[in-house]
């Protein structure tokens, strides 16, 4: 079946992700410490929010993946869903960063409460949303080149959000946290950001068709459909390599953040930041771009206690990855035909995981080797990301060569579940490893020694 996708429809398509990641990356760059020095939640309350709520919903998933196998509308199965959960996910969006206001009155319990609550909503609602979504790849076309291609624009797309949540986001809390609180600050970026969702999520929604249609309708149960999957042996591969490649991304996320913010000299960040021309003197700005973007160091060299330079290291380094990402993302399907999907996958996971390593090597003040190694760990990632997606889709076609049945939606939910799966253990993990090992605390001067270990 040669089913060629218009640029159109695949760049339409790729919108839906690049929505889905305000959230994600919000997530596993700066929910942990959300959680920890915004709202206020100790190391283990805030590892506990996150690992019960993304443990549910990677056990949602294989549900989601049963509905949107068995819903038919006139315009397909996985498509709606994108629609109908718009407004819900970007409503929900918001509250998952609004601080509870001490003068609102609640207690300890019920602002822990409201915590563990609406991330749960957020993380269903990205299921009910992400999952589908994700699915719908599978069904545009049955042509293999053609997804790997559509994949590769979804993650060009993936990565230029990723580009603008992790380096903007930072600036953007500082910047409407002037004159209120760092909690003011999170609600109106993450509004902003909830907006853009909305406009991606409907491009999305009216630009793309399904193609595919199942060879006969759905007939067995959902315990036949997963009992079949078993036998899966591509599947089966990638619900390990998806565990293992979403828990390090998540442990990484909320490690570097740390590792930034309390390991990293600070003079040195001073010194690179300055390097790049985006300092001055007057935190009110001069008009420059540098201060349009809004990368300006408050303080000098010689204030460095409560200067912001580490939130703008940070972004910078953020934005040097996911720009790297970005370019060496288009030569996936290039690679893939080369050396196949799974060298590329395989290969390119396990020199990433080696290059983030070797970055916990550097002395706090080789600020320019974490550059270079930031940026060498994402030429390596970069190839994984659209090939993975695509052999998802693949191991849906090897289940319906099987099977004689097609059920795309429970094959991408229960990868799914491997990606919450991975992302819980990974951020819970790092948190507890932490409190538990190192007596991790925000508010205590052992943190940096935390973060070194």
């Amino acid at each position: 079946m040669s089913q060629r996708l218009s640029f159109v429809e695949k760049a339409g398509y790729s919108c839906g992700d690049a929505a889905a990641n305000f959230v994600f990356m919000s997530m596993v760059l700066f929910q942990l410490n959300f959680y920890t020095d915004v709202f206020g939640l100790s190391a283990n309350t805030a590892a506990a929010i996150l690992l019960w709520p993304r443990l549910w919903d990677a056990v949602f998933d294989p549900v989601m993946g049963v509905l949107a196998d068995r819903t038919n509308t006139r315009w397909g199965k996985f498509r709606p869903w994108v629609l109908w959960t718009t407004v819900p996910w970007c409503v929900v969006m918001i509250a998952a960063y609004t601080t509870p206001d001490p003068s609102w009155g609640w207690s300890t319990g019920m602002v822990i409460a409201y915590a563990g609550i609406t991330n749960t909503l957020l993380m269903t609602l990205y299921s009910m949303n992400n999952m589908p979504y994700s699915a719908l790849g599978g069904v545009m076309t049955g042509d293999l080149n053609e997804r790997t291609k559509l994949n590769s624009y979804r993650f060009v797309s993936v990565n230029v959000a990723q580009f603008i949540v992790g380096g903007f986001t930072l600036p953007l809390v500082a910047k409407f946290a002037q004159g209120h609180d760092r909690a003011h600050g999170w609600q109106v970026t993450m509004t902003i950001w909830a907006a853009v969702c909305l406009v991606l999520f409907i491009v999305t929604f009216f630009t793309t068709k399904e193609r595919i249609k199942p060879i006969v309708e759905v007939q067995a149960s959902p315990k036949q459909d997963f009992t079949d999957l078993l036998k899966n042996g591509p599947w089966i591969a990638l619900v390990a390599y998806t565990v293992f490649n979403f828990g390090m991304l998540s442990m990484r996320g909320g490690a570097h953040f740390n590792y930034y913010h309390h390991y990293v000299d600070k003079a040195a960040m001073f010194d690179f930041v300055a390097a790049l021309g985006l300092t001055t003197p007057d935190p009110a700005g001069t008009g420059s771009l540098a201060d349009a973007l809004g990368y300006i160091v408050h303080g000098t060299r010689d204030s460095l206690t409560s200067s912001n330079v580490a939130d703008v290291f940070n972004s910078l380094i953020n934005m040097a990855g996911f720009g790297t990402t970005i370019v060496v993302i288009m030569l996936s399907a290039g690679l893939s035909a080369r050396f196949g999907k799974r060298l590329v996958a395989v290969g390119g996971f396990a020199l990433s995981t080696l290059a983030a390593c070797a970055l916990y090597l550097l002395p706090p003040t080789a600020v320019w080797a974490m550059l270079a190694l930031h940026m060498l760990g994402a030429v390596f990632y970069a190839p994984t990301i659209a090939v993975m997606w695509a052999m998802y889709a693949d191991a849906a076609d090897y289940s319906e060569w099987q099977t004689g049945r097609r059920f795309t939606g429970m094959v991408f939910a229960t990868i799914g579940f491997s990606l919450k799966a991975g992302l819980a253990l990974g951020s819970a993990g790092f948190l507890w490893v932490l409190a538990g090992f190192f007596g991790y605390d925000t508010q205590m001067p052992t943190a940096p020694h935390a973060i070194e270990g």
